[in-house]
């Protein structure tokens, strides 16, 4: 596959033979955006297979057209390398659309009146899931309220023969109601385990609201295979509509895995995968990464650990307390040891070590074990460890990733979201100091990759592409308060979803611009997203999705 790219490569400048490969898809007419420095712009890219196999003017692809190539008239319409999401959950992006959906729900009494229908139709006894709630975002604030969060008793009230579970937008709290509590021996006695939180009354009474890994005292059933696969199905459609040929996920199961891996060899995947195993334990279970399976859809390559929890719920271990909840600096979830221990299996047997954390002190913890391994392991090389979302940044952090080249994997879309309410959490100083700051990573050497941690935030690259380059909310308002000056530019975010996020998979060689002999991996724009006006960005559509050489997706 290698050498056939290889001699790709050298035959696109040539003159054509008459014995020349021909074009299977040809792009003419629109504006593409190859991120190749040699040719960054272009308006006409013909593809053979899976490769591309030249990029151009019309004259170029030109003589690669033959009577079976399929050739797309863009009419201006603009080409990008397809959009990569960094950092996602594919198989709770599709369960979240199994479950009640939650986000955008305005208040507590919403959410009850929501569930208490769900739960009218489902059997009695039937657990009923749900996601997406976010206090924060309400508009009204809930009575009563125990340290910032709602408690069960309308829930309960609402819903006493079903156990209900609702999971915050971030996923890292639930609330639960008294059938769940009842069955799970959730009372005044349970202990939270370790990296974990049960938020009680001031009598000592559970409130429902379980954080981080005491969120694992509940077991609700678990889905049927055929949910899976629906879950599974609805995930990769939605990605391919939005734009996303490639997703690295984060932190699947052993049956997330084997799940991938029966796709992949039925050739059922639409957007490529990259697999982070979850967690030290399921890593310790592979002895080498798996690159490329079924025909270069899925790899395994990767393992995912969490420092740490997330500063919506206040499981974000911080230097100093939360300045709403003084008695709390957040936690780590997982210790150092075994943080360094990841490091260390990742090191010796070839696999990317990539670690959530939000709060400056579980980076800096995590920094401390990524630069402890590397100096045990002098002989490896690029390992390419990286932090997941690196939210909260003490100054004195921010240039040891490019100085032991970790990948900052953030999320644009977070610093819009979280912006509004974070200044209440961590106050204005650690704000300006270390919050998003996208620019004083990139003025250190940092790389910055960028997703969207779906199903927190919409997986549409659109919407995070606004997030990164305005730092305004949807709606537009002023920026002032979400720290202009640490926008990204429109090539940096372009960058950052694409050859940058190529480069955070080993995968830069292969794809991630628009060059002969790479996969042909592209997204196809409406509008051109390097030069309209920033009021106009959210209105960009997805025209097709190419993967692979194949068009997976078109807009109606």
């Amino acid at each position: 596959m290698r050498r056939t790219a290889l001699l790709l490569a050298v035959l696109a400048p040539l003159a054509l033979a008459a014995d020349a490969p021909r074009a299977e898809l040809v792009l003419r007419n629109g504006v593409i955006h190859t991120l190749d420095a040699k040719r960054p712009r272009a308006t006409a890219v013909a593809i053979a297979g899976s490769r591309i196999l030249a990029v151009g003017n019309e004259a170029d692809v030109k003589g690669y057209v033959g009577p079976t190539t399929r050739v797309v008239d863009l009419a201006g319409a603009t080409v990008i390398p397809g959009f990569t999401e960094s950092h996602g959950h594919l198989m709770a992006l599709g369960e979240s659309r199994l479950s009640e959906d939650l986000t955008g729900t305005r208040s507590w009494p919403e959410i009850v009146a929501k569930l208490a229908v769900a739960a009218a139709a489902a059997k009695k006894g039937e657990w009923v899931l749900g996601r997406g709630w976010h206090e924060s975002k309400w508009s009204e604030a809930p009575v009563p309220v125990v340290r910032g969060f709602q408690t069960h008793d309308a829930l309960s009230a609402a819903t006493p023969d079903n156990p209900v579970v609702l999971e915050r937008a971030d996923g890292h709290a639930v609330i639960v109601n008294a059938k769940v509590m009842e069955l799970m021996s959730i009372d005044r006695d349970s202990r939270a385990p370790a990296g974990g939180e049960i938020i009680r009354d001031a009598n000592g009474l559970p409130t429902g609201v379980l954080v981080d890994n005491a969120m694992d005292l509940v077991h609700a059933p678990p889905r049927s295979d055929a949910e899976r696969e629906r879950a599974l199905d609805l995930a990769l459609q939605e990605c391919l509509r939005k734009g996303v040929t490639s997703f690295h996920d984060a932190g699947a199961s052993s049956d997330d895995m084997a799940l991938f891996k029966s796709y992949a060899q039925a050739h059922k995947l639409g957007p490529r995968l990259y697999v982070m195993v979850a967690g030290y334990d399921l890593l310790r279970r592979l002895d080498r990464p798996e690159v490329g399976l079924g025909d270069g859809f899925l790899t395994i390559r990767a393992v995912k650990l969490m420092a740490d929890g997330a500063m919506g719920s206040r499981g974000a271990a911080l230097l100093e307390p939360y300045d709403d909840d003084p008695k709390n600096s957040g936690f780590f979830t997982t210790p150092p040891e075994t943080i360094l221990a990841a490091a260390r299996y990742g090191l010796e047997y070839g696999f990317q070590v990539n670690v959530h954390a939000i709060g400056d002190r579980a980076n800096r913890m995590v920094l401390d074990q990524f630069e402890r391994a590397f100096k045990e392991y002098p002989g490896v090389k690029d390992p390419r460890f990286r932090i997941e979302h690196a939210q909260i940044l003490d100054a004195k952090e921010i240039p040891r990733f490019a100085k032991l080249g970790v990948f900052a994997s953030m999320q644009g879309i977070h610093c819009t979201s979280d912006r509004p309410w974070a200044a209440s959490r961590i106050g204005m100083a650690r704000v300006k100091e270390g919050l998003y700051v996208w620019r004083k990573l990139f003025a250190s050497g940092a790389t910055i990759i960028n997703g969207t941690d779906v199903p927190v935030e919409d997986v549409d690259p659109i919407k995070n592409f606004y997030a990164s380059v305005t730092r305004r909310p949807e709606s537009g308002e002023p920026a002032e308060g979400f720290d202009p000056d640490q926008r990204m530019t429109r090539r940096e975010a372009l960058n950052s979803y694409t050859l940058a996020a190529a480069r955070g998979a080993f995968e830069e060689h292969e794809r991630g611009s628009i060059e002969p002999g790479k996969l042909a991996d592209l997204t196809v724009l409406t509008q051109d997203i390097l030069s309209v006006p920033d009021s106009q960005l959210l209105k960009t559509q997805v025209l097709h999705t190419i993967v692979d050489g194949r068009i997976r997706y078109s807009k109606p």
